[in-house]
């Protein structure tokens, strides 16, 4: 699955240098009418919410490594593409399909689809109906192993393997009656905050190894829940998150409830010599509901660009 999933990544990175500057608002949530609705994993980022962040230099720096690259900045520079401040949002969905995967990135933002059909042709990038499939990450003989990319009217751009490219045209097409509209996976939602800048929902009983590791380190419950999300909303330089994981079952929600409450006092003794990491851990809490075990808490500014900072670090001494 992991050879599988590297084109995937790979076109989700080479996407990201097709949007343009905005020209008007539009719903933010569009995108997800490219979803089908048994999609087994949803994630969406609102990168328009975090360019306001003071924080936005360093989570947008990446993008500055893409014009180091030279057949980047030339086909950043024939498109008359900015790669830098435009995309809107991010949608990213994948299914598992046996020893294989499924993968889409759905994109939002402003772009000139007959210029960057020319830069994509220029690159060997060859036409296939209502979509591209990218040259470098040919599979031949195998559908879902192919990279494809397709630009749909002024506003998206959609990547991934060619059957999920296919079926998120044809999801969109039918009026995006799936994941979008509440069916499969759309169902929970309501889980989410509405302004949430970033968040994931996972239908764990499709990925079974993350029960199989989460049994490794000792997590037992893992193993019943049906469903994990996480949300992140920006707040000023801060990011206010929340993580949950869905079980019917009570006795599960007590023994993670549990395990939440463990982890997080043992963090505070190991921090024990940093006082304001401690107080931040202590801010962080451990709610069993009605159907799910949840433990929230605000990340302040400092403890974001720390983890931003060091993030950079270990990037740059890999690369060196």
């Amino acid at each position: 699955m992991r050879k599988r999933l590297l084109p995937i990544l790979a076109i989700a990175a080479a996407a990201l240098l097709l949007a343009l500057p905005l020209l008007a608002a539009r719903p933010l949530d569009d995108a997800l009418l490219f979803v089908p609705a048994d999609s087994a994993s949803v994630g969406m980022v609102r990168l328009a919410d975090l360019r306001t962040s003071p924080l936005s230099s360093r989570l947008f720096e990446g993008c500055d490594h893409f014009t180091v690259d030279g057949d980047a900045a030339r086909f950043l520079e024939d498109a008359k593409l900015d790669a830098k401040h435009d995309v809107d949002v991010v949608v990213v969905a994948g299914s598992p399909k046996g020893g294989s995967a499924s993968g889409l990135v759905v994109f939002e933002g402003r772009f000139d689809p007959d210029r960057l059909a020319s830069a994509l042709a220029t690159r060997g990038a060859v036409k296939k109906g209502d979509y591209f499939l990218l040259p470098e990450h040919r599979n031949h003989g195998e559908k879902n192993g192919d990279a494809a990319l397709a630009l749909v009217g002024r506003h998206f751009v959609v990547a991934g393997t060619e059957d999920a490219v296919e079926r998120a045209l044809a999801q969109k097409a039918a009026g995006g009656a799936g994941f979008g509209s509440g069916h499969g996976l759309g169902r929970e939602l309501s889980r989410i905050e509405t302004g949430a800048t970033a968040w994931v929902l996972v239908d764990t009983a499709r990925f079974p190894e993350l029960r199989e590791k989460a049994s490794h380190v000792h997590i037992g419950a893992m193993k019943s829940i049906s469903l994990l999300s996480f949300q992140a909303t920006a707040k000023g330089d801060a990011l206010k998150l929340e993580a949950s994981g869905v079980t019917a079952d009570a006795e599960t929600r007590d023994l993670l409830e549990d395990t939440l409450k463990g982890a997080l006092a043992a963090f505070r003794l190991v921090m024990q010599d940093k006082p304001d990491a401690v107080a931040m851990l202590r801010r962080f809490k451990v709610t069993n509901g009605r159907d799910a075990v949840t433990i929230s808490g605000t990340l302040p500014g400092a403890a974001v660009r720390a983890i931003v900072e060091k993030r950079a670090a270990v990037k740059t001494a890999s690369t060196n």
